[in-house]
């Protein structure tokens, strides 16, 4: 359903020469900050190579304690939000605010339906006492075995909270465009928040392999 009332004109700052100058340069701050984010997470990814180089039979007995059918769950649900952000994003630049609203609130749903799918993993493992450092009381588990869950824990947790900030920028994207605020002309911020998800998406795509399909 495309809008058919006028659309107030966007403001562009004042620091801004023009639109397109505003939408640049929140595109590359965006990139900025997500290389920062990969740096963040890169040094996890090296703890996680050291600790896999280090202590290999820990990994093959955790790939038979992780699920991998939640891990590949979450993993279809994810890359299916992925996908109702871009539409979200498409159907902005088509003035069809209504479109908008439903992609983001899909792309919303997955996002909950993500940490439900974590919650109960979690729920599993914590039951069970596998956890992190000194709190790990699983029996019959190998000596070094809360190492794995300790990066387990920290990665996925991490990446769960980057999970929660997503849905928060989704419901501020809900309320501005409630407010008729994207349109063909103006979309930065949905870009933006599209940008972000993206690559929380993409931080996904490498954990599932690494926690539970590589034995």
């Amino acid at each position: 359903m495309k809008i058919t009332e006028p659309h107030k004109e966007h403001i562009v700052a004042h620091h801004f020469a023009n639109s397109k100058h505003e939408f640049d340069s929140a595109r590359l701050g965006m990139w900025i900050f997500l290389v920062t984010e990969v740096l963040f997470f890169g040094a996890l990814f090296v703890a996680y190579a050291f600790l896999r180089w280090s202590y290999p039979e820990i990994f093959v007995e955790a790939h038979h304690i992780l699920s991998w059918k939640m891990g590949a769950l979450n993993t279809a649900i994810l890359i299916f939000s992925s996908f109702t952000m871009v539409m979200a994003i498409r159907s902005a630049q088509l003035n069809q605010r209504l479109k908008t609203s439903l992609y983001l609130i899909t792309t919303m749903i997955c996002a909950f339906g993500f940490l439900v799918v974590k919650f109960f993993e979690y729920s599993a493992k914590i039951h069970h006492g596998y956890l992190p450092a000194k709190y790990f009381v699983a029996h019959g588990a190998s000596e070094y075995l809360h190492l794995f869950f300790g990066l387990y824990f920290t990665m996925t947790g991490l990446h769960g909270i980057h999970v929660l900030v997503g849905i928060g920028l989704i419901i501020w994207l809900l309320l501005r465009n409630r407010k008729g605020h994207f349109y063909s002309n103006y979309y930065t911020p949905l870009e933006m928040v599209g940008l972000y998800w993206h690559f929380v998406d993409l931080v996904w795509i490498f954990l599932f392999p690494l926690f539970y399909l590589v034995g």
